[in-house]
């Protein structure tokens, strides 16, 4: 390629990308390069492209508005073979008020005369004033001419007075002839001998001036040359998204199906025979903030002979390989329909069918993951105009269909179509044509070539709908292992669709069901299905009554841990139904088993509480005792009591130990019968 292309600020722009906003009525009128080419795209940007022969050098000045000003110096593309040092500028957001304070007379802020005047303190000043002492005599048609002071300024001091509550300002000058004082309301002029200062003044109001169209903003662009060549300048900025509308025609032998784009021209410039070209897709934008300029706080830092350096520790970096782009094959495919059958709306509401219709619909082509329409006639478009241009035109298939989806009485009217246009279609309104009579309205989304689709524009009102949820809980399997029994169950839902078709026609119906979230469909096998739905068809005879069942499973799991269970609730497993007869084979025998350890259990309770009796008796015969004496009568029968409580004590010590031998091994046996239990 042997031009060359200079790349101002951050390009992001490829040619199936790109547009921008037109210049104004009068320079697009200055301009030697006219608007050529325009791309809109749907997701809010837009591509211009202007281009012609240049002789020498040239300047282009392009205003923008205000809010396009960052996408343009990011995308902004020049392409001049023969220039080798091409210039932009332009007036940066913040230009004016810093140019107005950097100069000698700083009236950035709208001051008054009097801050004016303070702010040049020390500088010399020529001020006239007029006499206000002077009193004219009877018949003198002239007062005295005005008197003309030269000093420097030494500042504003205000003064009481009735007529102001602030004071009268009075300017104080320093003249030849000592300190000079002058109200303002009696100075008529005020002359700045400095020729800097006179030139700052005009310089300010020439700038103040030339920003009362504040939304605007130009950009000048220098393309220096001695040579005639072409030359192009293109850049991208935000612009409404172009629209499209449908009209589909179920009534012919052959659905025939078109779409109009809807194109805004919102810019400032007429579009005058462009190349437009429509773009359907959803790149990736965004907005860098090029246009105000930005100002880097800097750290202070210590004199480098002051103090020690802190330690810093960096991380290793690597080169990253540069990977060669793919190029791109772009496959474009053209409808030009000219035997077609195409529908028009009567102003009365009525359809009438227009044949051999001639159509020049756009050319479509594959652009990256984006598809481009070129609508193949230039277009002339004024400045804030709108237009609907012909996109597309074709047969296609299409099968009429009922569409129920559980919500509501009555079915969608509706149609299963399919994309045979060769062409990648942005989302849409459709409105639907049947029998040469209006039939509703549908939306499509983005609908990709060879895709089959469903749309929706209506109510059958001959055919009612009904829905009935039930569901059952059924164990499929129990396992026991090491104690723990896991029963799975299948939990299934059931939605029963019952429709009446009462007109004297069979139809086609579409149940979209909704899945269960974690289900498996277990009823039949669905004709299709989308993230969300299954899709089932179902045939409606005419006056007949037609159900329809779908069955959804869902697999529950129950862990339980046997050892801990308490006797009844073993028993109420062991006899549950529900689970097999091996399973409550080897259940009741774990019963019997919990049974006799429970049972032991309890014998070592009894004579261990027995024994706790025996103690509690020997220690209250043991205070008596110590009360009567040994040596009495009482005392001696206490101390025969005293010698059998211990030979009982001794006893039940006896079987109590036994008891609890027999309780560890019944328990022993209980537990190893479930850890080892497989099954």
């Amino acid at each position: 390629m042997n031009k060359k292309i200079f790349l101002l600020i951050n390009i992001l722009i490829c040619s199936s990308l790109l547009f921008a906003q037109g210049l104004n009525e009068s320079s697009q009128s200055d301009s030697p390069l006219p608007l050529r080419r325009v791309v809109i795209l749907t997701s809010g940007l837009a591509y211009y492209e202007y281009s012609g022969s240049l002789n020498g050098s040239a300047n282009i000045v392009i205003p923008f508005k205000n809010e396009a000003m960052n996408d343009a110096l990011k995308t902004l593309v020049i392409n001049d073979p023969a220039g080798s040092n091409p210039s932009v500028t332009y007036q940066s957001e913040n230009t004016l008020i810093e140019t107005l304070r950097s100069l000698s007379v700083d009236i950035s802020d709208s001051p008054d005369l009097t801050v004016i005047l303070s702010r040049l303190r020390g500088a010399e000043v020529e001020v006239t004033v007029r006499s206000i002492y002077f009193i004219r005599p009877i018949g003198e048609q002239q007062e005295p001419p005005p008197v003309v002071h030269t000093g420097r300024i030494t500042g504003i001091e205000y003064r009481q007075s009735e007529l102001s509550l602030t004071g009268t300002p009075y300017l104080i000058l320093n003249t030849g002839e000592g300190i000079f004082s002058a109200s303002l309301q009696n100075i008529g002029s005020i002359k700045f001998p400095d020729p800097n200062i006179e030139r700052d003044i005009n310089r300010a109001l020439d700038l103040i001036s030339a920003s009362r169209n504040s939304n605007n903003r130009n950009l000048s662009i220098n393309l220096p040359g001695t040579t005639r060549r072409n030359v192009s300048i293109s850049y991208v900025i935000p612009s409404p998204v172009w629209k499209v509308s449908y009209r589909l025609d179920l009534g012919s032998q052959r659905p025939l199906f078109q779409g109009w784009a809807i194109v805004d021209n919102d810019s400032d410039t007429d579009w005058n025979g462009v190349s437009l070209s429509l773009v359907a897709g959803r790149p990736s934008s965004f907005i860098q903030e090029l246009y105000p300029p930005y100002y880097v706080r800097r750290p202070i830092l210590p004199l480098a002979i002051a103090g020690a350096a802190e330690a810093a520790v960096h991380d290793r970096s690597a080169p990253v390989p540069m990977a060669a782009a793919p190029r791109t094959e772009m496959r474009r495919s053209e409808m030009i329909l000219n035997e077609s059958d195409s529908i028009a709306l009567g102003y009365d509401g009525s359809a009438s069918v227009v044949r051999g219709g001639n159509i020049q619909t756009a050319a479509g082509a594959d652009a990256g993951g984006q598809f481009e329409f070129t609508i193949r006639t230039p277009v002339t478009l004024n400045r804030r105009m709108s237009a609907m241009l012909p996109l597309v035109e074709s047969n296609i298939e299409a099968r009429r269909t009922l569409i129920y989806n559980g919500q509501g009485r009555f079915p969608r009217l509706g149609a299963e179509i399919t994309n045979t246009s060769s062409m990648k279609l942005p989302a849409g309104p459709i409105t639907v044509y049947d029998g040469g009579v209006y039939a509703g309205d549908a939306l499509l989304e983005f609908w990709n070539e060879g895709e089959k689709r469903l749309i929706s524009f209506g109510e059958d009102l001959s055919v009612t709908a009904a829905v009935n949820h039930s569901n059952t809980r059924v164990v499929s399997t129990v396992n026991v292992s090491q104690g723990v029994m896991t029963v799975n169950r299948h939990l299934t839902y059931i939605r029963t669709y019952t429709f009446i078709n009462s007109s004297n026609a069979a139809k086609q119906l579409v149940i979209e069901h909704l899945k269960t979230l974690n289900t498996e469909l277990v009823s039949q096998q669905a004709n299709e299905q989308t993230t969300s739905h299954y899709r089932f068809n179902l045939a409606l005879p005419a006056n007949r009554q037609t159900e329809f069942s779908v069955s959804e499973r869902q697999p529950l799991a129950e862990r339980i841990s046997l050892l801990p269970l308490r006797l009844d609730a073993l028993v109420t497993y062991s006899t549950n139904s529900e689970i097999p007869q091996n399973v409550r084979t080897a259940l009741a025998r774990a019963v019997e088993l919990k049974r006799a350890a429970d049972t032991a259990e309890a014998n070592v309770r009894t004579i261990d509480s027995q024994r706790n009796s025996l103690i509690a008796d020997q220690d209250r015969i043991r205070r008596n005792l110590e009360a009567v004496g040994s040596q009495s009568t009482q005392g001696q029968e206490y101390l025969r009591r005293l010698v059998a409580l211990d030979n009982e004590i001794d006893a039940a010590a006896v079987n109590l130990e036994a008891a609890r031998n027999n309780a560890r091994t019944a328990l022993t046996a209980y537990e190893n019968y479930l850890n080892n239990l497989r099954l």
